[in-house]
């Protein structure tokens, strides 16, 4: 029995404010350096990497992440200029915190323990927090011409991550499914 699966993955969102001027940079890339693959997903940060769930089971999933959002607190978050996975990926860095880096570490294990999710990269790398503004169709030419350029340009910004998204891919993008707000009661 085959029944249908979707791509998700687990992110926190800024708010809109800051998600406008990701995508304005994302936007600029698209425009001066024709890498426009950033602009599939709303600005986020990746806790939990994309993975294959049923369909049918899709209860499950949102009432384990609402479970697991309920005993999380809010997270403060400070995006400080850019950097980069040379030579394809520049991004908004996101200061790792504390509070951040637990949250994520707590994600995954719930997800392995209560869903058997499990992302093999995640568990050989360590987290790197971050808002991709460019990456995969980033030329390795087009990013020797724009790592200078963003490599020093200041950026700062800080809010509190109040709540864990859910995203679906529609095979051409990512779009919000559900949203768990991190209340711990």
């Amino acid at each position: 029995m085959n029944s249908s699966q979707s791509r998700f993955f687990l992110a926190l969102l800024p708010p809109q404010e800051i998600q406008e001027y990701a995508n304005q940079i994302k936007q600029y890339f698209a425009d001066n350096y024709a890498s426009s693959g950033a602009q599939k997903s709303p600005p986020h940060i990746t806790l939990q990497p994309p993975f294959e769930w049923a369909d049918t089971n899709l209860s499950l999933l949102e009432a384990t992440l609402k479970e697991f959002s309920t005993q999380q607190i809010p997270v403060p978050i400070v995006l400080s200029g850019f950097a980069a996975f040379a030579p394809r990926v520049i991004y908004i860095d996101v200061v790792r915190s504390p509070e951040l880096l637990t949250l994520q570490a707590d994600l995954m294990s719930s997800m392995e323990k209560n869903l058997g999710i499990v992302d093999s990269v995640s568990k050989t790398r360590s987290f790197t927090p971050h808002i991709t503004v460019a990456f995969r169709d980033l030329t390795r030419k087009n990013f020797h011409a724009a790592w200078p350029e963003f490599e020093k340009r200041q950026l700062h910004f800080e809010f509190t991550a109040d709540k864990l998204t859910l995203l679906i891919h529609d095979s051409r993008r990512w779009n919000i499914k559900s949203e768990f707000s991190l209340v711990r009661f």
